[in-house]
């Protein structure tokens, strides 16, 4: 469906200032809402304006303001230069380069800098939030392309954004990249003169790096669901004990206690098998606890993330009647823990690949090695377990912290970075691999159901007849390149999403990161 044909709800989001949430930013991002600026915080927005005219009036220096950027700080502007500046400095950060972020991603990035300045920190023109509010009502969507931000400001991001408000640039309308001057005047707007402050307002802040954030959050959660789903489908393949997913609610964390009755309560409503001898491998034992570490680590990133939707970090800001310098541009704490997310996942991914090994080795229950079918002669799935351990080791290369790295641009006077966006990018990467992963596993658990004539029920017999309808059972050798691509595909659509909810919810994060169909 074109998403332009979508109808808004008629109810709107109102941007006051305060956080986001994860429907927010998915409501926001598929053009299901229409945004309104709270009154009040538009009042804020005013006040914060009069403190930056009258230090100008006064002649105080006001970075970015009067005064040049970066090592060029110190150059003072003259009152008839600052036209001319304030429309050089958002052009001259339209640098991006490479593949354009989703239109998605670019309306909450729109959306944040919005909520930002209406927190009444940011010194910025009323007129400024009308103008984007506006490219948000007429879907005049800035193409902003993906290379260019250090995670210190996105300035390199927010530039192609800002460059569109004064008719330079591309954008996305109806449906066609064009240039931004043609894309304004088919939405019946006109460009917008940046006032000073404005200007750098535009391009001083993390809103794509954030916006691109809570998407790759959100998908990491749902893939992560899915590996749970697909995880307890191979446990009841190889018959593995559920004496641990009751042990954990008496020794492990709640995150842990929580996933362990997921489990425990989706293993029942069918003969699960026994062929555990004493214990089982720890890829199987252990699921509750690799799970429910890869949640928390996700749970921890959104709050804080979320949180950073909801505060300026801008420079310089008002606070206090004065305009004062900030150091707030570095989103240092947002950046380190979708770092502590990709760790998780790496573990999320080994005892995936893991258990595909177990499915393949003819060490349970009698299963065929490469769980090839009785009778047949043929390879089976042991190329497409080597598969899945590329794809594991492709989440754990990504893991290795770059927040880190050293970076000193602007002559020294710029020399912290977070690199937030080069993170979300290598987040988006692991989550990728992550939904071909479990694919992979369920397609495996599948054939290892079949063979042993197993009837699952609850979310394994899910499992199982998605992927029945998607890939028949496998007994010649045949290409599955297709075919993983359709259970994949499958797996990770709102539709099953919602399936897998509605069946059994897990604990609040379905709700928290908004999983599923959006409405």
């Amino acid at each position: 469906m074109n998403e332009h044909a979508l109808p808004l709800l008629s109810e709107p989001v109102t941007l006051s200032g305060r956080p986001l949430s994860f429907l927010d930013i998915a409501r926001i991002g598929a053009r299901r809402v229409r945004l309104v600026a709270d009154a009040a915080a538009m009042d804020r927005v005013g006040k914060a304006r009069d403190v930056i005219e009258e230090a100008m009036a006064n002649h105080q220096p006001v970075y970015g303001s009067t005064t040049g950027v970066g090592a060029m700080k110190d150059v003072e502007w003259t009152p008839d230069q600052l036209d001319e500046f304030n429309l050089g400095l958002v052009r001259a950060h339209h640098f991006g380069t490479g593949e354009a972020f989703s239109s998605p991603i670019v309306r909450t990035a729109m959306a944040i800098r919005v909520n930002m300045a209406l927190t009444g920190r940011v010194g910025c023109t009323t007129d400024l939030v009308d103008a984007y509010l506006a490219l948000l009502s007429a879907d005049v969507v800035p193409v902003v392309r993906r290379t260019g931000s250090i995670g210190c400001a996105d300035i390199g991001l927010m530039g192609q954004i800002g460059a569109v408000l004064t008719g330079a640039g591309e954008a996305m309308f109806d449906g066609r990249r064009q240039p931004a001057a043609d894309a304004l005047a088919s939405a019946g707007l006109r460009p917008f003169r940046l006032a000073p402050r404005d200007s750098l307002a535009s391009v001083s802040t993390n809103a794509v790096g954030y916006a691109a954030a809570a998407t790759a959050i959100r998908g990491a959660a749902g893939a992560v669901r899915v590996m749970l789903a697909t995880g307890l489908t191979t446990a009841g393949a190889l018959g593995a004990s559920r004496d641990p997913w009751k042990a954990v609610a008496h020794v492990g964390t709640e995150r842990e206690a929580g996933v362990g009755a997921w489990l425990y309560f989706n293993a029942k409503g069918w003969e699960w098998p026994s062929a555990t001898h004493i214990q089982d491998p720890l890829s199987l034992r252990m699921m509750s606890q690799v799970f429910a570490t890869a949640f928390e680590t996700l749970v921890v990133s959104g709050r804080i993330l979320l949180a950073a939707t909801g505060r300026t970090d801008d420079n310089p800001v008002v606070a206090g009647g004065q305009v004062l310098t900030s150091g707030g541009s570095l989103p240092l704490d947002v950046t380190v823990f979708l770092q502590t997310v990709q760790l998780g996942l790496a573990h999320v991914a080994r005892n995936s690949f893991n258990r595909c090994v177990l499915l393949g080795n003819g060490g349970r229950r009698g299963l065929p090695v490469n769980l090839v079918a009785p009778g047949a002669i043929a390879t089976g799935f042991g190329p497409i377990t080597k598969l899945a351990g590329e794809l594991f080791a492709r989440v754990l290369s990504l893991t290795s912290p770059v927040s880190a790295n050293s970076m000193v641009v602007a002559g020294g006077m710029e020399d912290e970075a977070a690199f937030l966006p080069l993170v979300v990018e290598r987040l988006e990467r692991q989550v990728l691999a992550l939904q071909r992963l479990a694919a992979l596993e369920a397609l495996m658990a599948a054939q290892a159901l079949d063979i042993t004539q197993d009837r699952p029920g609850n979310v394994p017999g899910m499992i199982h007849d998605l992927v029945r309808q998607h890939a028949a059972y496998y007994f010649a050798d045949r290409p599955l390149s297709a075919e993983v691509e359709a259970v994949e595909s499958a797996l990770q659509s709102d539709g099953f999403m919602g399936e897998l909810i509605s069946h059994s919810t897990i604990m609040e994060l379905d709700e928290f990161f908004a999983l599923g169909p959006i409405g």
